[in-house]
């Protein structure tokens, strides 16, 4: 039934329902007989029983919509000038995101990293955000047996607005670096060795492996945010996705009712495509993706610097893998956080990162930029981990992956952890552990390299890169 046939006198003003009568069964049944009122209108009589029309309730959240809604996000967007160059036109920035969006990704497979085209920062500022120095965890174990290293003399920068890539295969040590970085360690891992050193807008760096607990609540969130690797896991299955917003909001800027909160709330879900309505839902009553993007706009809820992200497309297909790495570039784009994304795809960080550190048996092999790790190679299980994936854009040709299985930490072998796998070690390689050297605009340990300062003697012809 329409309600614009409802009479005017039938409804209240401002009420949430509105009451008018319809003819019992035996009337209608009359008026097929032909037994119709003279004017032609159907004959209703007093006796009809009432019948309660409800209208749409409305959102119990349009302050927040109307403080920000998806609208006018998307306005403030398109007229906000490019971090370099000259004034974008209006509506620039939101056709440039729609087009990003529709591009081929390399996700699953290596695509050329030279045909992507998102809005990333290729050339970071040179401002140190992070220095990480001869790091090295460890996971005891009761006396006499000694602990298992998991990472070792891990040594590395990380500049504002980079995003570092860290791969590698599973066991490699890449969950323990990150939650080293960020201090979420527990019982038996425990930082042997190292610093962490965070350099701050507006104060002097503090060293996060000595920083007191008291202290590191102040910085997470403010300045560090994690997104887990299983976002039903790391939101409240009891509390709304508004309310956890809130909560962190308002924990770390105390002068904020819940009123803003919640509107700023509204902002963070737009801003990774969620709709605000949402912030009512339960995170079980969320999709996996939803879920995922979610926990994203909850690490950024307090505009940290630096953002770890652990594996945060493993649970999700490739339509919405792509759809969270495209915000997550865009949204960096705009707040200027610098992230260290941890996965086992070496593909997808092809596509994604500007730096890539490569991990195997808790050291790092060869760090340098994306593309040079796509184009040129310098160790060999980097070499193996890119020849694994086959292209998107190329020939159908035979995939050659790598032998064997990564090594026990409990028991690594001597020298080189990848000799047992590698088709190209010789003598050296048997007992020498390679350094961490400059080579070209990177650095790799390797012995084919030995020109670098490993000391490992003449590299036979047949075994070089």
């Amino acid at each position: 039934m329409d309600l614009r046939d409802v009479p005017a006198r039938g409804r209240r003003s401002g009420a949430r329902r509105s009451r008018t009568r319809i003819p019992r069964d035996h009337q209608s049944r009359r008026r097929e007989l032909g037994n119709d009122d003279p004017a032609g209108e159907p004959a209703i009589r007093t006796a009809a029983r009432p019948v309660v029309v409800v209208r749409a309730a409305r959102c119990l959240h349009r302050a927040a919509r109307t403080g920000g809604g998806p609208g006018e996000l998307r306005h403030r967007r398109d007229r906000q000038p490019p971090p370099q160059g000259g004034p974008a036109q209006p509506g620039e920035a939101g056709r440039q995101a729609r087009q990003d969006d529709c591009r081929p990704t390399g996700a699953g497979g290596t695509g050329d990293p030279t045909m992507n085209d998102s809005p990333r920062n290729d050339a970071p500022r040179d401002e140190v955000l992070l220095e990480v120095r001869n790091l090295t965890v460890e996971y005891v174990q009761p006396a006499p047996e000694p602990g298992v290293v998991a990472c070792r003399d891990l040594t590395f920068d990380l500049h504002r607005g980079e995003i570092l890539g860290v791969a590698g295969e599973s066991g490699c040590g890449k969950s323990s670096l990150i939650t080293a970085l960020t201090r979420l360690q527990r019982m038996p891992a425990v930082t042997t060795d190292g610093e962490i050193w965070l350099h701050r807008d507006g104060g002097p760096p503090v060293d996060l492996v000595r920083l007191s607990e008291r202290a590191l609540r102040r910085l997470r969130w403010s300045e560090i945010a994690i997104v887990m690797q299983s976002a039903m896991d790391a939101l409240n299955p009891v509390m709304r996705l508004g309310a956890q917003f809130a909560d962190a909001l308002r924990e770390h800027h105390r002068g904020m009712n819940k009123k803003a909160a919640w509107a700023r709330a509204a902002e963070l879900v737009a801003m990774v495509g969620i709709s605000p309505d949402r912030l009512r839902a339960y995170p079980h009553e969320l999709s996996g993706g939803m879920r995922q993007r979610a926990s994203i706009a909850l690490a950024l809820a307090c505009e940290p610097a630096l953002v770890v992200m652990d594996e945060p497309t493993t649970a999700v297909d490739v339509v919405m893998q792509r759809q969270i790495l495209s915000q997550v570039l865009h949204m960096r784009a705009r707040l200027g956080f610098a992230v260290v994304f941890v996965t086992h795809d070496l593909s997808l960080l092809l596509e994604l990162a500007d730096r890539i550190a490569i991990m195997y048996a808790g050291r790092v092999v060869e760090m340098g930029a994306a593309r040079d790790l796509y184009s040129d190679p310098q160790h060999p299980y980097t070499r193996g981990l890119r020849d694994s994936f086959p292209p998107l854009f190329a020939p159908r040709q035979e995939l050659h992956g790598i032998p064997g299985s990564p090594p026990s930490l409990t028991n690594p072998p001597p020298g080189c952890a990848f000799h047992p796998r590698c088709a190209r070690r010789f003598e050296p390689c048997d007992d020498r552990t390679p350094l961490l050297m400059p080579r070209g605009g990177g650095h790799v340990a390797c012995h084919l390299h030995s020109t670098a300062g490993n000391d490992a003697g003449p590299v036979p012809k047949e075994m070089s890169l």
